[in-house]
């Protein structure tokens, strides 16, 4: 490992982070819940009122394990169902069966448009690999492995928790760090030597709750504002303007005197 490098280890986010599937998720929670919620007009004669991107994927669904996301949307809108179980299949009204279908919807769109990464992420990932820098990667989605192998990067990961690690597990989800926690247990890295790379609140929240040395935050949704308030030491909108493993480098020694 580089000796000039004050931090141990890189634990990334995927969604918004690494690969362009923040977007795509956001429309299959669009898709789900609209289309749940036009049938609760239907049955129960409520008055619809959309799923939106600022007002409710942000806030509610954002970073989250999949039926946490869906718990926590639907408790906003004051509807409550059972939870269900993950065996639930996708027409059953539980929070699990609504997870599932949004699954559905992600994976329909993945397979027509396939994924794409941020080249600045990527070119900082093969640079801190070839430091000897150890890499994670700790998502919340379970399409995780899946996404990693259709653009090339599974195998660049020296560990990978994600939301099917995070069930066999038991693991908390955002805004709790054991997803980002149990990645640096893996490469057997100290949490305040090591990094998290992240775009959502939730998980910004999670790298401070973990006590990580650097947490950093990506905007990607125009959301600075929320991003430093969850805590963020750091927040850019795109990994460029960290300039790279010595930028990086320095931000990390200066927020570690």
């Amino acid at each position: 490992m580089n000796k000039n490098l004050s931090f141990e280890a890189v634990i990334f986010d995927m969604d918004g982070v690494i690969t362009k599937t923040a977007l795509t998720h956001a429309a299959a929670w669009k898709k789900m819940f609209d289309e749940y919620l036009q049938k609760r007009v239907q049955e129960h004669g409520e008055k619809f009122v959309e799923f939106t991107h600022e007002a409710d994927y942000l806030p509610y669904v954002d970073g989250k394990p999949r039926y946490k996301g869906v718990a926590s949307f639907l408790e906003s809108r004051g509807i409550d169902i059972p939870f269900g179980d993950a065996s639930d299949t996708p027409d059953m009204e539980t929070v699990c069966g609504l997870g599932n279908r949004k699954n559905i919807a992600f994976n329909e769109v993945l397979e027509k448009e396939g994924a794409e990464v941020y080249p600045s992420t990527e070119a900082l990932i093969y640079e801190l690999k070839s430091a000897g820098i150890k890499l994670g990667v700790a998502s919340s989605s379970k399409n995780c492995k899946p996404v990693l192998e259709r653009v090339n990067l599974l195998d660049v990961f020296d560990a990978r928790v994600d939301g099917v690690v995070s069930a066999e597990l038991g693991l908390h989800g955002k805004p709790e760090p054991d997803i980002f926690t149990s990645a640096c247990d893996i490469v057997n890295k100290a949490y305040n030597k090591s990094i998290v790379v992240e775009d959502a609140v939730s998980g910004v929240q999670a790298g401070i709750k973990g006590k990580f040395g650097l947490t950093i935050g990506i905007a990607r949704e125009n959301n600075v504002k929320e991003l430093k308030e969850a805590g963020a030491h750091i927040v850019v909108e795109d990994i460029e303007e960290i300039s790279g493993i010595d930028g990086l480098n320095k931000i990390f020694t200066q927020f570690n005197k």
